[in-house]
């Protein structure tokens, strides 16, 4: 073959990097210079922000011709997406303007179970009239917690539910995807390290790039799809974890094809791998983590460091950890006691000032270091300076050096003079990683032993040790929070960035970007109360439902369980729940969407805020409008770690007479008597008003700041002006107290570590084995429940993504329908023969819960013995109450019972089924395909006329 040879891989890179210059040669400046052509008074090309999948921030331009959106395409100063827009992003264009769209306020006049709503039009006073009669009626009958409110995917700032709701009702019952969508991984990262901290900086080009259970490529939240495949083929090496072949997987050095479910014992496999061969960062794991704290597990937990819950209110922790406290009268119980190798005495780590015995931290030490060296950026991406690492010298603030040990067993004389033994935690971690060598994950998991090996040391062995970092971080998803043990995988996995030293470091995992937006003005979604709100109290948050079966969330304040809520409403008990809102949610998302539909009948009064006539709109009182994100003006900092800032800026005027949601939060505040804002002048401001208040911090006004944004495009926050206070530009940020409120060094937990021995667990969960992070298998599966594999034989994974759908979102677009008609099940070759199966036939899917269709997908890429099935499928051309969700929305299917026993995320993947042939006989209507009430066929077939209707009036206009 030649020394001129190239090989796969090294073509498509050398492919990818050549077309990524060609892309950028036009430059990114105003539109005018974007097109390269003078335009005409009544054409625009508007820089915005895309929101088509709900959740990223790709950039694109919105061509708008005689004020009609007519194009949309990738922005080029979009580093953080390259140019990308998707099928998704191109037919927005046909959700703003189709024909189904709901323009006004309507009522219903039918009974909620009548297939027929009976809706009529009014007025917005009328429904802010009703909305505030009704709700005030509740409040005042049964209190505040008797309402609940949803949220979806955040299609702009939809979100009310995780902020203003709240505040307003005086109710802590808050359902919405979160609890099984990202939740659990920033849930976890709290309770470990830091707050969102699963994020991971993709943007910054990993050498070794890890996507464990997600295809990002397709459809995402974190990172578009072009970044995904552009960074996978930059990589050195490329690593996939994924019981399913994805689309770019096979293109990956190494797949590792996890049974499903069984993550955490992959990553504890990886962790055992990586200490037995001395790959993991010794200088951040004794310095930056609890490895070095002395646990005595003979001891009864004392009083240990005060911890702060995530919304209001302080716990003290209960932990065997050992503390001063518990050696002498009067020692402080916030000294963590440690083993010093250098003298052979106790030392110790001061959690309240965030020090150790004999250090002072000073800003000047800390910050020392250099810019970070990574290669392959989009250009004019800033590199950010990397601080070294601080150790335990006297050039590090110490007095004398110390050595925390890690290894080893010692003796110590507890406060009632018994004779103890304590450990280092990273012994008790090193034993708990043991457990899962390997051998012995290869028996969990289906991966041979030696393929575990290998992807353990190619992520962790540095390429280039030089740099003092890591190789890069793990983009892990949301596979790993749905089979009822998404809080300890998620520490598995963010331990596992953690000692290999890609902890907020260069492509590490970051948390979310950090703009100007200083804290107390965002609540999480981008709701404000101009001012911060009032804060619920301990007492109203810990009526939450749910909170007694699930002890931690009464810490993390967050949610209620949904489940629990949908179980309160069908019983009262412990108390009535009879009302509420939904700001584009929906009930297919959690628990079992056929038990959570029947509830909704029951409700005193239930509205729902959202672009169309959807399944939960069927249950609705009221049905209200809102807008579109082309029709929207917002600030839009990723809300991963891409870094990126950018706008929404409103391309097209609002048509009928749909509401801006923020809009439609003030409103109704100001039709129930609340302020909104915190200034008593100003009460319920305007739109305007919200916009200017919003990006004050950067002394701009909102037009001045959407002039700048249309003239030079995106922000990166790592660049970002000095006066804008952004810490985005610094890496290893708890070095230099960026981190927590109190501005001390550290990460955002009780000790101020991360806490492989977590004293939140302990304290919550005193009796589990949870304290560590730890393996359990999915409740239903074959290990767990054998004897279900004979009436149900096959396993069903579950919420792959569809490229042209974001959850439930786009069934009614032509353009994204007639690429993916119908629902999709994957079935490996070998089980369809088995079962007489073909390509295309029409399945049942089938367990105790209930009872769906999908067609048939032959494919490989799965284990026999496992299916694969689509999520969120719903009909908008079914004349139907539930539009048909129950026909083959996957969620049928799942127990209502089991659950992650942390934060009660649903069971949604991996449970057994049995699956049979649609035929005739074993039909309604006689017949394999789905259909309404009345016989009607679904859409199924790119060639169905009802698509080309469609299309024909989003383009020819009309309502």
């Amino acid at each position: 073959m030649g020394r001129g040879f190239l090989s796969r891989r090294s073509f498509v890179k050398l492919s990818a990097a050549t077309m990524a210059v060609a892309g950028l040669s036009s430059g990114g400046g105003s539109a005018l210079a974007e097109t390269g052509a003078p335009q005409s008074s009544d054409i625009k090309r508007i820089r915005t922000c895309c929101r088509g999948c709900g959740k990223m921030e790709c950039g694109v331009w919105v061509t708008v011709e005689n004020g009609r959106a007519v194009k949309v395409e990738g922005d080029t100063s979009a580093f953080q997406s390259g140019g990308n827009c998707c099928a998704k992003s191109q037919s927005s264009i046909q959700a703003a303007y189709h024909p189904d769209r709901v323009l006004y306020p309507l009522k219903r006049t039918n009974p909620k179970n009548a297939d027929d709503p009976g809706w009529v039009r009014i007025s917005w006073d009328e429904a802010y009239a009703t909305m505030a009669e009704k709700f005030q009626e509740i409040m005042d009958k049964r209190g505040g917690p008797s309402l609940f409110m949803m949220s979806g995917t955040s299609r702009c700032w939809c979100m009310g539910s995780y902020g203003v709701f709240r505040q307003l009702f005086g109710s802590p019952n808050s359902v919405h995807p979160y609890q099984v969508c990202k939740g659990p991984r920033h849930f976890a990262t709290l309770m470990q390290s830091a707050y969102a901290f699963s994020w991971q900086a993709t943007v910054d080009q990993p050498k070794v790039m890890v996507r464990w259970g997600g295809t990002t490529e397709l459809s995402n939240y974190d990172d578009s799809c072009r970044m995904t495949v552009d960074t996978a083929m930059h990589a050195d090496s490329f690593i996939t974890v994924d019981p399913r072949q994805t689309n770019l997987g096979k293109e990956s050095d190494i797949w590792q094809p996890l049974y499903p479910q069984t993550d955490a014992a992959l990553a504890l496999s990886w962790m055992d791998v990586i200490i037995e061969n001395g790959l993991y960062d010794e200088p951040f794991v004794k310095k930056w983590t609890d490895a070095p704290f002395l646990v005595c597990e003979d001891m009864e937990p004392s009083d240990g460091p005060v911890g702060a819950k995530f919304q209001v209110g302080t716990f003290v922790t209960k932990t065997r950890l050992l503390k001063e406290s518990d050696l002498v009268e009067g020692g402080s119980q916030w000294r963590m006691m440690c083993w010093d190798s250098i003298e052979n005495r106790l030392t110790y780590y001061d959690a309240q000032s965030c020090a150790w015995e004999g250090e002072t931290w000073s800003m000047e030490t800390a910050m020392r270091g250099s810019e970070a060296r990574q290669e392959n950026l989009f250009p004019g991406v800033a590199q950010g300076w990397v601080p070294d690492q601080t150790g335990f010298g006297v050039q590090d603030g110490f007095e004398k050096p110390i050595d925390p040990a890690i290894s080893g067993e010692y003796e110590v004389t507890l406060k009632d003079g018994g004779i103890h033994t304590v450990k280092p935690v990273w012994e008790l971690f090193k034993a708990r990683c043991a457990e899962y060598a390997p051998e012995k994950a290869s028996a969990i998991t289906h991966i041979p032993a030696d393929q575990i090996e290998q992807a353990a040391k190619t992520y962790a062995t540095r390429i280039d040790p030089s740099t003092g970092y890591g190789n890069g971080g793990i983009g892990y998803m949301l596979a790993i929070e749905h089979g009822c043990n998404a809080i300890q995988n998620s520490r598995a996995l963010d331990a596992l960035v953690g000692i290999t030293g890609n902890w907020d470091t260069p492509a590490g995992n970051r948390g979310g970007t950090t703009g100007f937006l200083a804290p107390n003005q965002v609540n999480f979604g981008g709701n404000i109360t101009m001012g911060g709100g009032v804060v619920m109290d301990e007492e109203t948050l810990e009526k939450a439902a749910g909170v007694n079966e699930f002890p931690l969330l009464k810490w993390w304040q967050y949610w209620a369980d949904a489940n629990a809520l949908y179980s309160q409403i069908d019983t009262g008990d412990p108390y009535p729940i009879v009302g509420g809102i939904a700001q584009s949610g929906d009930f297919m998302n959690m628990a079992n969407s056929l038990y959570n539909w029947d509830q909704f009948e029951k409700l005193d009064f239930f509205v729902t805020v959202d672009f169309w006539h959807t399944p939960l709109s069927d249950r609705s009182d009221l049905l209200l409008p809102c807008a579109h994100w082309l029709e929207a003006n917002a600030t839009r900092p990723s809300q991963g770690s891409s870094g990126a800032f950018g706008l929404n800026v409103q391309c097209v005027e609002r048509p009928g007479e749909v509401k801006y949601d923020p809009v439609f939060n003030i409103e109704l505040y100001r039709a129930m008597g609340v302020p909104f804002s915190d200034d008593p002048s100003n009460p319920w401001p305007t739109e305007e008003d919200y916009c200017d208040w919003y990006v004050k911090p950067t002394g701009m006004t909102w037009s001045q700041m959407v002039e700048e944004f249309q003239e030079n495009g995106w922000w990166d926050c790592k660049a970002m002006p000095e006066e804008w206070k952004s810490t985005w530009g610094f890496y290893r940020r708890y070095q230099l107290g960026m981190l927590r409120p109190d501005g001390k060094p550290g990460m955002q937990t009780p000790t101020g570590k991360l806490e492989l021995w977590s004293t939140v667990m302990e304290t919550f969960y005193p009796e589990e084995s949870d304290i560590l992070p730890d393996y359990r298998e999915a409740p239903l599966s074959r290990t767990e429940r054998p004897d279900l594999e004979d009436e149900y034989p096959l396993i069903c994974n579950t919420g792959r993504r569809i490229p042209v759908y974001f959850h439930s979102e786009h069934r009614q677009l032509p353009w994204c329908r007639e690429q993916w008609p119908a629902p999709r099940m994957e079935i490996n070759p070998a089980d369809a023969q088995k079962y007489g199966i073909e390509q295309g036939d029409w399945v049942w899917i089938e367990n105790e819960n209930g009872k769906i269709r999908q067609v048939a997908d032959l494919y490989a890429g799965i284990e026999p013995g496992v299916i694969n099935c689509e999520h969120q499928w719903w009909y908008p051309e079914l004349n139907k109450a539930g539009h048909g969700f129950d026909l083959s929305g996957v969620n049928c299917l799942v127990t209502r019972e089991l659950r992650d026993r942390h934060c009660g995320a649903s069971y949604l993947r991996a449970y057994p089924v049995k699956i049979y042939k649609a035929t005739p006989e074993n039909s309604p209507f006689g017949n394999p395909c789905p259909c309404g009430n009345d016989g009607t066929e679904i859409i199924h077939d790119a060639s169905d006329p009802r698509l080309k209707e469609w299309a024909k009036l989003v383009y020819e206009g009309g309502e």
